[in-house]
C-alpha cells in the first residue's frame, strides 16, 4: 500500500468510468437480539504470524508464496468452510507476470445478509525503504505488513466456526497487493488481486453489506486514524466502527484524527465493487514517518508483532460482527 495525495488519487476513479453501474440490492433485516461476544484468541493470532513468517517472504511465485497458500487453504479446510481459489497473473510495473491466488473464505456462504473481511497475503519484493543500501533489494518477511491482518482473520475463522453466528462472513485474502511503484508513477501498478476480485467477483453478482480491510495492524502502540478514502466511500461505517472502539475502551489506538487517502485494496472493493469498505491501517503520523518504522525494510520480521494489538483489532471486529449478527451494530 502507499500514501497519496486524496484528491490526486480521486482522479483514479475515472478509469472505471465506463462499467457497468452496480447498484447495491437491499439486505434482508436482522431481528434484533443480545448475543455472547467470544473472546478473541490473540495467541492463535500471533502463532499464525509466525508461520507465515516461517514459509519466508511470500512474494508471488516463490517458494514461500506458494507454501503459505498451501497451508491457508489447508488450514481453512480442516475448520470445514468453503474456500475458493481465484487465480490471476499479476502483470507487475517491473515488467514481470506473476502467478497469484486471491483465496476466499466462506462462513454461512448461504446467509443473504454478509460481511467481507480482508488482508493481502503477499509480501513485497524488494526492502525499497530499508536505510541499508545492500538490502533494498531483497524481500520482505512481511509480519507486519501482510502477516498481521491474516493471522487475526484467521484465527477470527475458527472464532466464528466454534461460535456459530447468525451472519455469512467471507474472509477474502487478497494477493499481489505489495508489488507497486512506489514514488506516485502508478497507482494501478499496487493492490492487483482486489482490483481483479473487483473485476472478477468469485460469486455472480456478489454483494455484502460493508467490508473491512485490516492491513498493518500488528506493531506495539497502534495508531489507527479514519482514513481518507474509509472516510470518502463509507463514513457512517468508519464512525460506528471508530465510535465502538471507544466504547470498548480502544481510545489509544482508535484515534478520532482523519489522514489522506491511503492506496489499499479497499480502494478498488469501494471504486468497482460499490461495496462500502473501511480501512484498519496503523498511520503513526510522526515527522517524516507516515507508516511505522519497519515498513518495507527487513525490520517488517517477527520483532514488529505485538500480541496486544492483535487483540485489540481482532476483539473489535469479532464484536463488530457478532452485534451485526444481533442487529445491534
Amino acid at each position: 500500500m502507499k500514501y497519496c495525495a486524496f484528491a490526486l488519487a480521486l482522479l483514479v476513479s475515472s478509469c472505471w468510468s465506463n462499467k457497468k453501474e452496480r447498484v447495491m440490492p437491499a439486505f434482508p433485516p436482522a431481528s434484533k437480539k443480545q448475543v455472547s461476544i467470544p473472546r478473541f484468541d490473540d495467541s492463535l493470532a500471533y502463532s499464525y504470524v509466525a508461520k507465515q513468517v516461517s514459509f519466508g517472504p511470500r512474494v508471488p511465485g516463490s517458494p514461500g508464496h506458494k507454501a503459505c497458500k498451501a497451508w491457508i487453504i489447508e488450514y481453512a479446510k480442516s475448520l470445514g468452510l468453503e474456500v475458493h481459489e481465484q487465480n490471476f497473473e499479476a502483470k507487475t510495473y517491473y515488467k514481470q507476470n506473476l502467478p497469484a491466488t486471491n483465496i476466499i473464505i466462506s462462513i454461512n456462504p448461504t446467509h443473504k445478509r454478509r460481511v467481507l473481511l480482508g488482508a493481502h497475503w503477499d509480501t513485497r519484493h524488494i526492502s525499497d525503504k530499508d536505510p541499508d543500501p545492500n538490502n533494498k533489494n531483497k524481500p520482505l518477511l512481511g509480519a507486519d505488513d501482510g502477516g498481521s491482518g491474516v493471522g487475526v482473520l484467521l484465527s477470527l475463522a475458527k472464532t466464528l466456526k466454534e461460535n456459530p453466528i447468525d451472519l455469512g462472513v467471507d474472509i477474502i485474502l487478497f494477493d499481489a497487493e505489495d508489488l507497486g511503484e512506489d514514488g506516485g508513477q502508478n497507482e494501478l501498478s499496487w493492490c492487483l488481486g482486489s482490483q481483479y476480485w473487483a473485476e472478477n467477483l468469485h460469486v455472480e453478482d456478489y454483494w455484502a453489506m460493508y467490508g473491512i480491510l485490516l492491513d498493518l495492524v500488528g506493531a506495539p502502540n497502534p495508531r489507527f486514524s479514519r482514513e481518507g478514502y474509509s472516510m470518502n466511500f463509507a463514513p457512517e461505517l468508519t464512525n460506528k466502527i471508530w465510535s465502538l472502539a471507544r466504547s470498548m475502551n480502544l481510545g489509544n489506538s482508535f484515534v478520532a484524527a482523519e489522514i489522506g487517502g491511503i492506496t489499499d485494496d479497499h480502494v478498488y472493493v469501494n471504486k468497482i465493487a460499490k461495496i462500502p469498505m473501511v480501512d484498519i491501517i496503523n498511520v503513526p503520523g510522526l515527522e517524516n514517518q507516515f507508516f511505522p518504522a519497519h515498513h518495507h525494510t527487513q525490520k517488517d520480521d517477527m520483532s514488529a508483532i505485538d500480541k496486544n494489538s492483535l487483540r485489540t483489532v481482532g476483539q473489535l471486529v469479532t464484536a463488530i460482527l457478532y452485534q451485526e449478527s444481533g442487529g445491534m451494530f
